[in-house]
């Protein structure tokens, strides 16, 4: 009896994680698509084409495998008309297995490891699951960006040579007004000293050598905890109110005009608010990638939704810029 054809997506469990990756590498494939139709150069859309038919069924995507035949195929045959509809197509699909932001928010992870072929592994598997990391060898580099970055959640090892880091989650919980999960990833495997690593705050304790999936699946389930909570703080913050479904903030009921990127702003700045919120954080987080250096983007956008949502202290709220740090919501009071 022949076996029933896989669903799209469905992949060995040994590769699963790398499919956000996968996908992430697709979008870029689609902009150099439509630029090779654009400029007539149509050979690196032969070579797209090649590469996307071989790789794709193996990542549970036949479909996608069969549009890089019609891909290289078009190509060959320098007909632009059908690379075009190819390219409306891959859209379509990635569209379609585009992750859910609320199922799987990308998250910003700070990583404290002084092997670098260690951080190195952790990284790569985080980044293929879609989030953003910062990697640090040692406790005062991570401690510096601490004082005027932004994370979502802390990985640390316990045997650092300049400082621990049992001390460096001891200046976490002292220092931050907001608690941001800390997750320890060690080789020290004694109960008693795991015990004490989470008895002084830590949420999480994984005993090296890591496990590709339960690695991330871990990090990931502290982003889901702290965003639960952070959504759910966020929701009404005086006279404003924000809604997640519809993706709108109101203020005393009336539905502000926000573009999408000026939501996502706003939803941030709320659920962190009396927090400090660095400049990098809301560009990797808003726009998707690292921020660029002497850019004025996050600025603008800033700026524009201080003057929608009238973040002046008229309405009991007030958005501080923090000189060459970030942003602060706080109330007017303060």
């Amino acid at each position: 009896m022949a076996k029933a054809a896989p669903k799209p997506g469905t992949v060995n469990p040994l590769v699963a994680d790398l499919v956000p990756a996968f996908l992430a590498r697709r979008r870029d494939d689609l902009a150099a698509l439509r630029a090779a139709v654009s400029s007539g150069e149509l050979e690196p859309a032969r070579v797209l084409g090649h590469r996307l038919a071989g790789s794709a069924p193996g990542y549970g995507f036949p479909e996608m495998g069969k549009l890089g035949r019609d891909i290289e195929s078009a190509a060959l045959r320098r007909d632009a008309r059908a690379l075009e509809k190819a390219a409306d197509a891959l859209e379509a699909m990635l569209g379609k297995h585009a992750p859910a932001r609320a199922e799987r928010p990308r998250l910003r992870v700070a990583l404290l490891e002084d092997d670098p072929d260690q951080l190195a592994l952790e990284r790569r598997w985080l980044e293929a699951a879609g989030h953003i990391c910062h990697g640090f060898t040692r406790s005062a580099e991570l401690l510096a960006a601490i004082g005027r970055e932004s994370f979502d959640v802390y990985v640390l090892d316990w045997m650092v040579p300049d400082l621990s880091g049992e001390a460096v989650l001891e200046w976490i919980r002292q220092k931050l007004p907001q608690r941001v999960p800390v997750m320890f990833a060690t080789a020290r495997d004694e109960e008693a000293e795991i015990v004490e690593i989470l008895s002084l705050g830590a949420d999480d304790y994984l005993v090296k050598p890591l496990r590709h999936g339960e690695f991330v699946a871990r990090v990931e389930a502290l982003g889901r905890r702290q965003a639960a909570a952070a959504g759910a703080r966020g929701e009404k913050v005086g006279p404003y109110a924000i809604d997640t479904g519809s993706r709108t903030v109101k203020l005393d009921g009336r539905p502000v005009e926000l573009t999408p990127r000026l939501y996502e702003i706003a939803r941030i700045l709320f659920e962190k608010r009396e927090t400090l919120v660095s400049r990098g954080y809301l560009y990797e987080q808003v726009w998707g990638r690292a921020l660029e250096s002497g850019t004025r983007t996050v600025d603008t956008h800033v700026s524009r939704l201080r003057r929608a949502l009238e973040l002046d202290g008229r309405h009991g709220w007030r958005l501080t810029s923090i000189y060459q740090h970030g942003y602060r919501l706080e109330p007017a009071s303060a």
